[in-house]
């Protein structure tokens, strides 16, 4: 927890957690006010799990949720208030302490200038150069008193907008692996760009890898660098999160209401595991036999469950697509029946898999040897069964099982359950103009670029093309965007060619490997031939390459723009340049 002290009275952070509650009110902190809505992470705890903490430890809560990038009169009224009636010391907090200091810093306007400001919330680590000119309008209104004396504060009307902003040749919107994979492709390509990626996490994670830390194979740490460490080298990076879009003005906004301007705009936020899509889940998952290898601090708790578990019914479940790895869910299911037959309990334990779809995978080729594992398990397959409820303390489930038009609810008791969550696109891809019926990135599944604006592209689990969503796809897919990239702002079409590859390593057992490779339809694209690699069947080649390869493959590969086998496939080159600055249409 990195708290950032603005005053005697008033600190700011990032996110805070239950156990961080502790830790405030040992440094003497009386009242906690949260500027952030619920549900705008996957990890995030929920208000109401915070306020009371903050009541175990004598500590005052309120919430004052602000919507990320419009931050309202109101909302800065609404905080000064809670200021006046604090018991200091206060901390306030948001996502990245962004919106919180925003705040502060416009509720102080009326009487300290922006210079002042500013140079207050720099030291701290936070450049709210964006909002000058708001804070200038406050400042210089409250020198315009009328007759009787009362302050005249006509502050910027919302949604108002700077008339100038920092501009960037590529502004890349997420720092995981397609933001970072496409920024390196384009330094490589072109090292003298400009380029901004937009991303508030300190962490990056190689999130494939959890499936096997929670199996036992390796431990967490592995999977994990600090993004400082993983940046390409030449990129400016933008530690703050994204509220919206205004592609008519090739501009992002930023939490704290910022524009950013861009020649081409690259979006990879990732997607939005949906906890609150399942009632009651978040309230239990860590504990009462609740785990999912979709969470980094979750991972481990997945294994200490399959190593306790001598005899009992688990649960593994598989929510309607699109999710991310679609193969996770009956991979943990695997590596656990794995441990528990080599541990001779397997017959004591009952094994159940319920999937909202309708098959095991959806490309054909691969279920026979997939199939073949269920029944050396004794997994029962529950098809068209999705989890809809959770009651950890009674250690009960309720799935939704569709049999043609009828569906009935369905109670299932379990010692263990591992859950895949529902998952979406984040809010603010969702809400913006980039947007299409769904909710993804509208996107030309062969080109990545945006099917309405002709300089915004995406990839990675955020856009609407119909692959896998794989980190393996977005090793294919960034080289494809770099080189349109390029091509738009050299005036040409673009002509790199994505063809939807997808890699799903399926971890039948400890050692052994289904390795599916496949594009768009489900044709089978193998990166190695067949009789060096057969991916239809378990190999110890295909571990091999995932246990020990995959990783220093993603870091120091992939991240830092080497396209090993991911070589676009490139159109006859457009001779006729276009606009210079492409256009785009709305």
């Amino acid at each position: 927890m990195d708290i950032k002290t603005i005053s005697p009275f008033l600190s700011v952070s990032a996110q805070i957690s239950e156990s961080d509650v502790g830790i405030l009110a040992s440094r003497g902190f009386r009242t906690i006010i949260s500027n952030r809505p619920d549900g705008e992470a996957d990890d995030q705890p929920s208000t109401q799990a915070l306020r009371e903490a903050a009541g175990r430890h004598g500590i005052i809560f309120h919430a004052q949720p602000v919507k990320s990038g419009r931050i309202t009169d109101d909302d800065v009224g609404a905080f000064a208030s809670l200021l006046d009636g604090a018991a200091g010391p206060v901390l306030a907090f948001c996502r990245t302490g962004t919106r919180s200091i925003s705040l502060w810093a416009l509720a102080e306007s009326h009487h300290l200038s922006p210079d002042v400001l500013l140079a207050a919330t720099l030291s701290q680590g936070y450049d709210l150069e964006g909002l000058r000119e708001r804070l200038e309008s406050r400042f210089q209104s409250v020198s315009l008193r009328g007759e009787d004396g009362e302050e005249n504060v006509a502050a910027q009307p919302e949604g108002a907008r700077p008339r100038s902003f920092p501009t960037h040749d590529v502004v890349i919107v997420g720092g995981g692996a397609g933001g970072l994979a496409t920024a390196s492709s384009l330094l490589r390509r072109k090292p003298d760009l400009d380029v901004a990626v937009i991303e508030p996490s300190e962490w990056h994670y190689y999130q494939p890898g959890w499936t096997l830390v929670g199996a036992g194979v390796f431990p967490r740490n592995r999977t994990e660098r600090a993004m400082a460490k993983v940046m390409p080298e030449g990129v400016r990076w933008l530690r703050a999160a994204v509220a919206a879009f205004e592609p008519e003005r090739h501009a992002v906004v930023l939490e704290d209401g910022e524009l950013i301007g861009y020649r081409a705009l690259v979006v990879a936020p990732g997607i939005k595991l949906d906890w609150h899509g399942v009632d009651g889940l978040l309230d239990t998952l860590g504990r009462n036999g609740v785990t999912s290898n979709y969470l980094f601090d979750m991972a481990p708790y997945t294994w200490e469950l399959v190593q306790s578990l001598r005899a009992g019914r688990a649960v593994f479940t598989q929510p309607p697509m699109p999710i991310k790895c679609a193969g996770a869910p009956q991979k943990a299911m695997y590596l656990s029946c794995d441990y528990w037959l080599r541990q001779k309990r397997l017959q004591d334990v009952e094994v159940a898999f319920h999937n909202a779809g309708g098959v095991l995978f959806g490309v054909p080729e691969y279920v026979p040897a997939l199939q073949k594992y269920v029944e050396r398990y004794g997994a029962a397959l529950n098809f068209n069964s999705n989890l809809k409820a959770v009651d950890g303390p009674s250690k009960k489930a309720w799935f939704d099982v569709t049999a043609g038009e009828q569906t009935t609810s369905l109670e299932v008791e379990f010692d263990m359950l591992h859950v895949c969550p529902p998952q979406v696109a984040p809010d603010f891809v969702r809400s913006s103009p980039l947007a299409d019926e769904a909710g993804w990135v509208k996107v030309s599944p062969e080109t990545l670029a945006h099917q309405e604006f002709g300089n915004v592209f995406g990839l990675g689990d955020a856009c609407s093309a119909p692959n896998a969503k794989t980190a393996a796809a977005v090793r294919k897919q960034a080289p494809v965007v770099a080189e349109n990239v390029l091509a738009v702002l050299e005036g040409h079409a673009p002509r790199a060619i994505y063809d939807g590859y997808g890699s799903c390593p399926l971890t039948v057992e400890r050692g052994k490997v289904v390795l599916a490779e496949f594009g768009y339809g489900g044709k089978l694209l193998p990166s190695l031939p067949r009789w060096v690699l057969d991916g239809r069947n378990p190999t110890a080649l295909a571990w091999f390459m995932k246990a020990h390869m995959m990783i220093p493959i993603y870091f120091d590969l992939m991240l830092k723009g080497r396209e090993w086998l991911a070589s676009p496939s490139l159109l006859p080159h457009d001779p006729t340049p276009h606009d210079s600055q492409p256009a785009c249409s709305s």
